[in-house]
């Protein structure tokens, strides 16, 4: 298959992948659109890195068709990889090479311009030249494979958990430079579990959880749907009016009903703030962690209908 500037960057269809009797990835189907900072969620043990093996041909699939870059993931992984920049959550350097001598080392992978990137990058994160990558903190390795991993000014770039050992200031910068890349239009392909930074960054986010994919969606829209609503019942009142829309999490103490609604409306909201029953109303934007909070508590009736609606919109994208 010919990539071209319509072609996904990534592309899953129905991927299913098992260890014994775990299932880590169940019929997974999503797209990525170039461009993008794509940002993947879930707990420990979602199936996220599995995913990403998976896409980089490290791993094979039991069912189903993984492409990066048009690219077969099972067939192609060699071409995909050099021309992807991966960061892997515990990523793997030659203990005994200085942080140069890495550079050197990789830059035999890759065009001529890798080496005086890398250099560049690694003095822009601080990195000694000469010392020892088993001599490094685990911040500094971190550094060592950001710079690694953006050394050829990859078309896609692959990060699982990426700032993790990083400090602050640097993990601001880097997240930064992940905006201007998609702006410039590179795509970033995340998987982290600093949900507060993803919000700043995603333009895409996804939700993995047990292997399932519960949605796909744009950031902005999946916020621009989703309102936390304090509902203060007044003296008397046994029991709340009914919410329409899609409630996503709710909790009651005393006389106050706090609910997570997704799609509704205007007027919906407004019945419940005129409702006999309701002393007062509050309304807010809940923040991502709020909501992916939220999508993990749901019944597993509730995650099969959500994965239908995430493989719908993941066509659209």
């Amino acid at each position: 298959m010919t990539a071209t500037e319509d072609t996904p960057v990534i592309r899953l269809q129905q991927v299913t992948k098992r260890f014994g009797r775990e299932i880590a990835l169940d019929q997974v189907s999503l797209e990525v659109s170039r461009g993008t900072v794509f940002a993947l969620l879930g707990e420990n043990g979602a199936g996220k890195t599995t995913m990403i093996r998976v896409l980089l041909g490290l791993t094979d699939a039991d069912a189903g068709r993984a492409e990066v870059l048009g690219l077969d993931s099972r067939r192609q992984g060699l071409q995909i990889r050099q021309r992807v920049g991966y960061v892997a959550e515990r990523p793997t350097l030659y203990d005994w090479m200085t942080v140069d001598e890495v550079g050197w080392f990789a830059a035999g992978f890759f065009s001529d311009g890798f080496l005086p990137r890398y250099r560049q990058l690694a003095a822009q994160f601080k990195l000694p030249a000469s010392k020892k990558i088993k001599d490094l903190s685990k911040g500094m390795r971190a550094k060592v494979a950001l710079a690694l991993a953006l050394g050829h000014d990859p078309e896609l770039l692959v990060l699982d958990e990426p700032t993790s050992g990083l400090d602050a200031l640097v993990r601001r910068e880097f997240l930064e430079s992940m905006v201007e890349r998609a702006a410039g239009g590179k795509t970033v392909f995340l998987s982290s579990h600093q949900i507060h930074e993803v919000e700043r960054v995603a333009d895409v986010v996804a939700i993995l959880r047990h292997g399932k994919l519960l949605l796909v969606e744009r950031l902005d829209q999946l916020k621009g749907e989703i309102q936390e609503l304090t509902v203060t019942l007044a003296e008397g009142a046994a029991q709340p009016p009914e919410v329409a829309g899609e409630i996503l999490r709710q909790a009651r103490r005393a006389r106050q009903w706090q609910l997570l609604v997704r799609r509704g409306e205007p007027a919906d909201i407004a019945a419940v703030q005129n409702h006999e029953s309701v002393a007062e109303v509050e309304v807010r934007t809940p923040n991502l962690e709020e909501i992916f909070a939220a999508y993990m508590q749901i019944s597993p009736g509730e995650a099969a209908e959500a994965e239908e609606d995430a493989e719908t919109v993941g066509a659209k994208e």
